[in-house]
């Protein structure tokens, strides 16, 4: 589809004869005449002011702005829907490869959201396919979680136990304790009450 739009684009400037002598020669792209949807009205010798103002008035459509985008042509006549560059065809003949655009070809008004170097649109995955790629990623760690908690060996050894706690060994029931400070006192003595 993109390719036929691409075409259709290219065929009103595509030469179909060509001319019968040698003397008559094309000029180079830069110096053909270019028109687009509307040509410029400049006041001249021959143009009166008053035909000057009503070819202004003309580009706008009449009294038509409604998106007040000071006169620039609709890019919605003038050019193909607003699409994204990215969604063009990169094999398509574009006058220019790099933005794929055509010689003439009005740039859009949102050239900045839809340029080639606008960020690209994210299309490799939809939604509902990202909350099960995510869903799946979290249900997989879950079990692997679960079975390495199931299969995990018990430590070796238990821990050892002695009688009486050593309390013999750490000096027994009489054995001086270290000295307090006064803070220790006071907590000891406001805890009982």
């Amino acid at each position: 589809m993109a390719s036929m739009r691409s075409l259709l684009r290219l065929a009103p400037r595509a030469h179909l004869a060509r001319p019968a002598t040698n003397t008559t020669r094309t000029l180079p792209v830069a110096q053909q005449q270019r028109t687009f949807m509307f040509q410029s009205h400049a006041a001249d010798d021959r143009k009166k002011a008053q035909e000057a103002e009503e070819a202004s008035e003309d580009l706008a459509g009449g009294n038509e702005d409604p998106n007040m985008n000071g006169n620039y042509p609709d890019p919605t006549l003038t050019s193909a829907l607003p699409v994204k560059r990215q969604f063009r065809d990169p094999y398509a003949d574009w006058w220019d490869p790099q933005e794929r655009r055509n010689y003439g070809e009005t740039v859009h008004e949102d050239n900045d959201v839809l340029g080639v170097f606008s960020p690209e649109a994210y299309t490799h995955f939809s939604t509902g396919w990202g909350g099960v790629l995510m869903g799946s990623f979290i249900a997989t760690v879950g079990a692997l979680c679960g079975i390495v908690y199931n299969y995990y060996p018990d430590r070796a050894s238990v821990p050892r136990t002695y009688p009486g706690g050593l309390e013999a060994e750490l000096g027994g029931p009489e054995a001086p304790r270290a000295a307090m400070t006064e803070a220790d006192m006071r907590a000891i003595i406001e805890g009982d009450k």
